[in-house]
């Protein structure tokens, strides 16, 4: 997985994660093209515990990707019905209000 923790000052943080081989993908829902890119995603490989860690004191995360998204229901963070999917890619986005 790739994992990238964005400081947005006077605004909090976002947290993004992505399936590894998921990177400098494109994927198509009808007209609409998602990249999934470094600059979001990060360049650094991260393992499972630490996208857990990230993920479980995010106030606002956006995750793309069967197996951290899979990380993200086990935690209990979201349900599968949360999710939508892009091509056959699970995608989700979590704020805590």
């Amino acid at each position: 997985m790739y994992l990238k923790v964005h400081r947005i000052p006077g605004a909090g943080e976002v947290v993004a994660a992505c399936d590894a081989e998921l990177m400098d993908a494109t994927l198509m829902h009808g007209d609409v093209e998602v990249c999934i890119t470094g600059g979001f995603y990060g360049t650094e490989r991260a393992d499972e515990e630490d996208v857990r860690c990230a993920l479980a004191t995010a106030e606002n995360v956006n995750i793309i990707g069967k197996r951290v998204v899979a990380l993200a229901v086990a935690m209990g963070l979201i349900s599968e019905d949360d999710c939508i999917v892009i091509g056959d890619v699970p995608h989700a986005q979590i704020f805590r209000i």
